[in-house]
């Protein structure tokens, strides 16, 4: 079984995850790959990123896991200080699967079984207990939680506030507790997001003010793949992105999904290669921009209409709607945010308000960008606000 703890919501999978996320079932868990190649970008970067460090893994099944086993693995290479992972007890979960214990926990002496459903668990990794001269998995040391692990316990904030680096894969259903908990100890982080959650008007504004960004896989297919978690296996069989292996163990792809973090790598400071307004609307690839006089612009901002990053006019120096997805190829250098569309006018950058005289649609259009199209109003998509830097 691997670890992690994280709900997704996306069309891909709409039915199955809306559900899931209703249910609270944030039972997604990660790979040690994923966790592995991510870690490497920022370590290729800098490779003192993690040393003498305390990194704190909360949302956790730490006998389980592979963030902890990741983690523990490399102590000495990584040269941590400290590692600590807490577990959340499994009554306490919304989402219910009969639990068993590990062999990890039962064959130790402290194992109480009442307190092993009741309460979390916490690991530390700080020194060798074994005698062999090296410090790894082997030398975790676990102890019950006094409660039952939720991050937001007073118990678990402790550890935050001991700790220099937090990562994780967050409950979906609790990201926006998650993030600004985070964000209340100023710490540095490395988590799992969906593409939606950077349109919350918790979010958002720290994508804006550059104070969280995407990691280096976001949004991405590797391998023609999206992301992969491990679904428990109650998790209903339904949907194009749901697999099975050899083993009997299900797996769920899910697009738009990807790491979010305030750790620096070089990744987010490469320009997007762009073409001229003249040339995309002479040879874009796109026939929504190929061969128009111009580009649309908005009926209620003051910007221009791009809907494809690879469409954005290197030249244009006025604001410019695009999509959320251009989010992963961001370099600060190059653009700078000025907004977002979903949220009305608290930007400052609507030029028209709609009433109720001109569409029984008005409130939504209030909410979005809009063009007007062969004299009808079309919203679009949530649409990123963002000006060429000079």
């Amino acid at each position: 079984m691997l670890l992690g703890s994280f709900l997704f919501l996306i069309t891909m999978a709409n039915d199955n995850l809306g559900a899931a996320k209703k249910g609270k079932n944030d039972e997604f868990y990660t790979q040690w790959g994923d966790i592995e190649s991510e870690v490497a970008a920022y370590l290729e970067y800098n490779p003192d990123v993690f040393r003498g460090k305390t990194i704190l893994l909360p949302c956790d099944d730490p006998e389980w896991s592979n963030f902890t086993k990741f983690f523990a693995q490399n102590f000495e290479t990584f040269g941590l200080k400290k590692l600590i992972s807490t577990s959340y007890a499994p009554e306490s979960k919304k989402f219910k699967e009969p639990y068993i214990p590990s062999l990890f926990e039962t064959e130790a002496p402290q194992y109480n079984p009442d307190k092993s459903k009741t309460n979390g668990k916490i690991f530390v990794l700080e020194r060798d207990i074994t005698g062999d001269g090296t410090i790894n998995y082997q030398d975790l040391e676990y102890s019950y939680l006094d409660g039952d692990g939720d991050f937001r316990s007073a118990e678990v904030t402790k550890l935050r506030d001991e700790a220099d680096i937090i990562i994780t894969n967050p409950p979906f259903s609790l990201f926006r507790e998650f993030v600004a908990w985070l964000m209340e100890a100023d710490k540095k982080f490395l988590i799992i997001g969906n593409i939606n959650a950077i349109t919350y008007k918790e979010i958002f504004p720290l994508i804006m003010h550059n104070k969280m960004w995407t990691g280096c896989r976001f949004n991405r297919r590797v391998g023609g793949k999206n992301m992969t978690f491990q679904v428990p296996d109650s998790y209903p069989m339904t949907g194009t992105e749901l697999y099975v292996d050899d083993k009997g163990t299900k797996f769920i792809s899910v697009a738009g999904t990807g790491w979010l973090t305030n750790i620096e790598h070089g990744h987010r400071h490469q320009p997007i290669p762009l073409m001229s307004m003249a040339d995309n609307l002479k040879f874009s690839k796109h026939k929504e921009i190929r061969g128009k006089a111009a580009y649309d612009r908005y009926d209620n901002y003051d910007a221009i209409e791009v809907p494809f990053t690879d469409a954005i006019p290197s030249d244009y120096t006025g604001v410019m709607g695009v999509p959320i997805s251009f989010i992963d190829k961001y370099c600060p250098e190059q653009f700078e945010i000025v907004g977002i569309t979903e949220r009305g006018n608290e930007f400052g950058l609507r030029t028209k308000v709609y009433t109720k005289s001109d569409s029984p649609k008005y409130s939504d259009w209030n909410c979005r960008a809009t063009l007007l199209i062969d004299d009808k109003i079309q919203s679009v998509y949530a649409r990123i606000l963002i000006r060429k830097k000079a």
